[in-house]
C-alpha cells in the first residue's frame, strides 16, 4: 500500500495550506487515515486522523485550526490547515492503517504505512 502526499510549501504565519494524500495498491480496506508531523529535533506526532466511519481526532495544538476530511471511495485524505503558526513547521506524513486482502476477500494482515512526507514551512 503506497501513500502519496502533496500540497506542502512555504506560507506566512496566519496563512492556509491544504495537504492531500492518495492511497494506492491492492488492499481490503483502510480503517484509519491521518496525518503526522515531525519537526527538527522532535519526535513524530499525530496531527489528525479520521476513521472510515468519519470519526475525527485532532491534536490539541491544531484543534479548531485544522480540518481533516476523507473520501472512502477514492482512498484519499486531505488536511486543511488554517491560521498556521511558526510552530506548525514540520515534515508532514500521510498515514493509512488497514488490512490487506485475505481469503475470499476477507480482511487479511494488517498494515500501518506512512507516505514519503511533505515539507510545511511557516514563516513569521
Amino acid at each position: 500500500v503506497q501513500l502519496q502526499a502533496s500540497g506542502g510549501g512555504l506560507v506566512q504565519a496566519g496563512g492556509s495550506l491544504r495537504l492531500s494524500c492518495a492511497a494506492s495498491g491492492y488492499f481490503h480496506s483502510i480503517k484509519v487515515m491521518g496525518w503526522y508531523r515531525q519537526a527538527p529535533g522532535k519526535e513524530r506526532e499525530m496531527v489528525a486522523r479520521i476513521t472510515d466511519l468519519g470519526d475525527e481526532t485532532y491534536a490539541a495544538s491544531v484543534k479548531d485550526r485544522f480540518t481533516i476530511s476523507r473520501d472512502n471511495a477514492k482512498n484519499t485524505v486531505d488536511l486543511q490547515m488554517r491560521n498556521l503558526k511558526v510552530e506548525d513547521t514540520a515534515v508532514y506524513y500521510c498515514n493509512g492503517a488497514g488490512f490487506h486482502v485475505g481469503k475470499g476477500w476477507s480482511p487479511g494482515r494488517s498494515f500501518n504505512n506512512f507516505g514519503q512526507g511533505t515539507q510545511v514551512t511557516v514563516s513569521s
